[in-house]
């Protein structure tokens, strides 16, 4: 995959000096990479999109997760702030102030956006376009791929559609040869050998710790839900699946499925699981990805810990058979 980087390195772009004021009726500036690169701490901060799309892609880069890029201030991004912010010896608010900003700034000098030329790969697919939401239906279907280019692209930068849609006006993600404005995070899963995993049920985050104790990752996540909760206590990582199958039993009692017998969901980035399960000694829970990765730390699972699909793979990457895994009430 080539990128070309857009713009001016990011550090003269993120230098917090004197800003000018402006106005609080303003008109709002379009949101474009330009827009995005020149952002800087100030007034208005806490609404200003392009701002906190650099922030997210920076905390994305130094391995703070807060899922999906989309320029929002929400508590995805609060968790992630704050997290860098203690590891950082900040008080950790979950605010973006001028002292994280520069602290975030400083672990990066690539640019924050690229431009990506979409290549016939990108939309040849294949692509299902439409998938049930009812686990008997998605059976019947012979993959659960991503629905189209744009879709896809999304996800492989770890943006919002919407985002990826708004800096790219008019844009026909299913020509090839077309450039786009994209994020430009880590396309590659980390190799960082991870010891130990802590998921805090109550904070709904996962975070990962080498041997010495260091943060490795930090990850929002969908932890349990009342009819079938994560457990608690101890337990250690058995192998890891990429493009797993999911399979479905009755004894499982999940709400909405009627069927009383054992199915089969198909692989894909669509699959319940997503594209990769790390398998607990837990009986039957697991570690994985997911379909919608907008609704990571917002919705519920079926009792498992769910993350977006990059982040799945990124800690993928780093734990191994006996990786101590503890479920923290």
């Amino acid at each position: 995959m080539t990128i070309r980087l857009l713009g001016l390195l990011v550090c003269a772009a993120l230098c917090i000096g004197a800003t000018p004021h402006h106005s609080r009726h303003a008109p709002r500036q379009p949101l474009t990479a330009a827009a995005i690169v020149q952002a800087q701490i100030g007034q208005g901060q806490k609404d200003n999109t392009a701002l906190i799309i650099k922030a997210e892609v920076l905390l994305d880069r130094a391995g703070f997760s807060h899922g999906v890029i989309d320029g929002r201030d929400g508590d995805n991004y609060r968790k992630a702030v704050a997290a860098f912010q203690r590891e950082s010896g900040l008080d950790s608010t979950g605010m973006l102030d001028g002292d994280t900003f520069n602290a975030l700034a400083a672990t990066s000098d690539a640019p924050i956006t690229a431009e990506y030329p979409i290549t016939d790969a990108d939309v040849k697919g294949p692509f299902t376009k439409n998938i049930p939401a009812n686990f008997e239906a998605m059976a019947k279907l012979p993959a659960l791929d991503y629905s189209g280019p744009r879709d896809q692209l999304a996800e492989r930068f770890h943006m919002s559609e919407a985002l990826l849609a708004t800096l790219n006006p008019g844009a026909d993600f299913a020509r090839a040869g077309m450039r786009i404005v994209v994020t430009n995070v880590p396309q590659k899963p980390r190799h960082t050998r991870v010891a130990k995993v802590v998921i805090d049920k109550s904070a709904r985050t996962l975070s990962a710790f080498d041997a010495d104790g260091n943060l490795v990752a930090f990850y929002p996540a969908s932890i349990g839900s009342p009819e079938k909760p994560a457990p608690s206590g101890e337990f250690k990582v058995k192998g890891v699946a990429h493009n797993p199958t999911y399979h479905y039993d009755p004894r499982f009692g999940f709400k909405g499925v009627k069927a009383q017998h054992k199915f089969t969901i198909q692989p894909g980035p669509k699959n319940p699981v997503g594209v990769v399960w790390i398998d607990l000694t837990a009986p039957s829970y697991g570690i994985h990805g997911t379909p919608s990765p907008e609704k990571i730390g917002k919705t519920e699972s079926h009792g498992c810990i769910r993350l977006t699909n990059w982040d799945a793979l990124d800690l993928a990457g780093m734990v191994h058979r006996g990786t101590v895994v503890n479920f923290v009430d």
